[in-house]
């Protein structure tokens, strides 16, 4: 499935093949894992919850310098990944009626559609993914079509490369696997599940810097606890994210006039 020069961080035996796996197709292999190798992602790795392997795309060139890119079409300054040299590649990582063919290959780009929580979730629960890691000006759109690739964006700024991109994907979705996380309901609070953004948090001491604990934290009535987290999730949103709370008050008035 992988490159001879794939960096390969898998589990072995039918655990493996239970993982949610990780492909990165990437001209820099040595970036991961990275940060996944750390904290909940590293423990999770070491455990066959999941997997990664990465596929130096360097070694699909058919020259001897390895060439990779190429000048645009029609002029303008950068350039261009080859289609030929990321269709040898994924020719080696997608096997017909494997597993493999059941992961969505991804396209990091900055003309992507933006991911959000929802896709993550999706993203989470299928096989796994093929990330494929942009550098220069992008890639040729042709091998884009022809693998009928996902577009995903991390938002309206540019990277040096998808390798930043693929980490965080990576992170995002793993969090959210069975055994990964401390607490099985801890995703169910945070920022967008609910389509908000998420509640203060407060913790010892009781008092800092002249700044108290909200009284209702402490009260141990845990309905006005929930009261009052539900609040201050629609007062910040409100505040900080126009888009999300226009979104969130359609999605309330259209439920409330179902019933």
């Amino acid at each position: 499935m992988a490159s001879t020069g794939s960096q390969d961080n898998s589990s072995t035996g039918a655990a493996a093949e239970q993982a949610w796996q990780a492909t990165v197709m990437t001209l820099f292999p040595e970036m991961f894992p990275g940060s996944l190798g750390q904290s909940l992602a590293g423990k999770a790795l070491e455990d066959g919850i999941w997997t990664i392997n990465t596929v130096d795309i360097r070694e699909f060139a058919g020259d001897k310098h390895q060439t990779v890119d190429d000048t645009p079409f029609g002029g303008g300054a950068g350039m261009v990944m080859r289609a030929d040299v990321i269709d040898a590649a994924l020719k080696t990582v997608v096997d017909e009626g494997s597993d493999s063919s059941k992961r969505p290959i991804v396209y990091l780009t900055p003309r992507g559609k933006p991911l959000d929580q929802a896709r993550v979730k999706e993203l989470a629960a299928m096989a796994g993914v093929i990330l494929l890691c942009g550098r220069y000006e992008g890639v040729d759109d042709r091998v884009i079509e022809a693998w009928d690739m996902e577009e995903i964006s991390l938002g309206d700024f540019v990277l040096s490369g998808g390798e930043p991109a693929a980490l965080t994907l990576i992170d995002a979705c793993v969090r959210l696997l069975p055994g990964v996380m401390g607490s099985e309901n801890s995703p169910e609070d945070e920022s967008f599940e609910e389509g908000l953004l998420e509640y203060p948090h407060y913790t010892r001491p009781r008092v800092w810097g002249g700044q108290e604990v909200p009284e209702v934290l402490l009260s141990g009535h845990h309905e006005k606890v929930r009261a009052w987290r539900q609040a201050e999730a629609e007062k910040i949103t409100a505040e900080r994210r126009s888009d999300l709370w226009q979104k969130y008050i359609a999605k309330d008035n259209l439920s409330s006039s179902k019933h």
